[in-house]
């Protein structure tokens, strides 16, 4: 299972780092995604990276602000989030991904809020 965590209320412009903790051997196996739900919307895909790290995906909407890496050995996975914007306020997820699509159950988000 994975849990997100490292939200927090920040002001437009700031910066964020969450983290997604994995148990399970399996976790180095798989490629791991962000996903948010913003309040009243629908939940999206954010970021990606393969079970490697060697190749992510963003969504357009937050390329060349947000950087997603893992560490295999810690069984995590990290967003990092520079330049927040009021539109980037939602409850963030991480979950086992593929083609931008979450697969499995989820886990516990983490609520980013960003002030104007």
């Amino acid at each position: 299972q994975l849990q997100a965590s490292g939200g927090g209320l920040v002001q437009t412009g700031d910066s964020l780092r969450l983290s997604c903790a994995a148990s399970g051997r399996t976790f180095t196996m798989y490629s791991i995604g962000w996903f948010r739900q913003a309040p009243g919307k629908e939940r999206e895909f954010v970021a990606a990276i393969s079970w490697s790290g060697g190749n992510t995906d963003y969504a357009d909407s937050v390329k060349g602000r947000f950087t997603i890496s893992r560490d295999n050995a810690k069984n995590s996975v990290y967003l990092q989030m520079n330049s927040l914007k009021p539109e980037d306020t939602a409850v963030y997820y991480c979950a086992v991904e593929r083609m931008r699509n979450p697969m499995g159950s989820w886990g516990r988000g983490t609520l980013v809020t960003v002030s104007s």
